[in-house]
């Protein structure tokens, strides 16, 4: 029997009694990241980097939960277990089990490119790599943040300058923080949705610093705010709420604004291709820093990267999960994010 097996609940590992990422109740849940569709409610106990735990606490309420530092050395039953950087969101892991010579890293959601904010992709040799294919077709190809960062930047110093508000919708944790970290502060107010300061709060507990974003909340004077950038979720997009900030203009941050059509049917003014997760270039290269002998393609585009890896002469199967990519980011999770203001 294979060290990980797919059930289910999840990833299951049977020697250490460990589910990983697990979407139904489990004993034991090593987690990659504090997003809602890796991070669900019911385990009995967790295990994720010192950086999740704060805002899986947020979100879950009170749970039985152990942080741990990238590449520290953890050991159950002869199972040794190290997570190390996924670069996807602050805290973000992808997860090493190693027993008998048999490797596996299971890398959750993860990018290579150095946003600046969380710590970088870390490649990792294993025999065995489950990896994401959320924009697993050669269509998606990232420009570089820093082109990306400026367009927003001057966008929002355009909106300024004609006396409009910007409302810029990214998923509430980390996109909103990667976007927050960019932000040319001198063009003017920045305001976030009160979903987005709750993450920023829980993140604080870290030592991430997003105290220039202010929370608007009941106390906030919004007929004082003019040439502002409001960042809020997807949530508050048909919201009342965003009424409050007229005149305004709208953009989605998205890898999925790369496709035809995407800003029309967001009903937004502008899109901006911005993604947390890897690219085409990004998931080929990743599969082959691993040296994995056998590839595992989990949501997205499973069928085609793991057709396009056999072609390739990589042994690559598709395993069906209950993972969701960046469908949150467009309003079409199942795991909706809270709502706040």
């Amino acid at each position: 029997m294979p060290l990980i097996t797919f059930t289910e609940k999840g990833l299951y590992c049977e020697i250490a009694d460990v589910h990983i990422d697990p979407w139904r109740p489990v004993a034991n849940a090593l987690i990659t990241h504090a997003h809602s569709d890796h991070s669900r409610w019911g385990m009995k106990n967790y295990l994720a980097h010192h950086h999740s735990i704060p805002v899986m606490r947020r979100r879950l309420g009170e749970i039985n939960a152990q942080g741990v530092a990238y590449g520290e050395r953890i050991s159950i039953n002869g199972v040794e277990i190290r997570f190390y950087p996924a670069g996807h969101i602050p805290g973000s892991a992808q997860i090493r089990l190693e027993h008998k010579g048999e490797i596996w890293v299971v890398s959750g959601d993860y990018k290579l490119g150095d946003d600046k904010l969380s710590t970088p992709f870390e490649p990792i040799r294993c025999t065995d790599f489950v990896t994401e294919s959320t924009f697993g077709l050669p269509v998606f190809n990232w420009l570089p943040q820093k082109e990306i960062m400026e367009s927003i930047n001057q966008w929002w110093a355009k909106n300024a300058a004609d006396g409009f508000n910007s409302v810029l919708f990214g998923y509430s944790l980390g996109k909103a923080q990667r976007i927050l970290a960019h932000l040319e502060k001198s063009t003017g107010p920045i305001y976030v949705h009160g979903a987005v300061a709750n993450m920023n709060d829980a993140l604080a507990e870290s030592g991430y610093d997003f105290g220039y974003a202010q929370r608007v909340n009941s106390d906030t004077n919004i007929k004082s705010i003019r040439g502002a950038m409001i960042v809020a979720p997807p949530s508050a997009q048909s919201s009342a709420w965003l009424n409050k900030f007229k005149p305004l203009r709208t953009a989605t941050a998205s890898g999925w604004m790369s496709m035809r059509g995407a800003r029309r049917r967001r009903n937004v003014d502008t899109g901006f291709v911005l993604s947390d997760h890897a690219d085409w270039r990004e998931l080929n290269e990743a599969v082959q820093l691993s040296g994995a002998e056998r590839v595992y393609v989990t949501h997205g585009y499973s069928s085609v990267f793991a057709n396009w890896l056999s072609q390739n002469g990589i042994d690559a199967r598709v395993v069906k999960t209950e993972y969701e990519g960046e469908l949150a980011e467009i309003g079409e999770s199942q795991n909706k994010e809270p709502e706040a203001e």
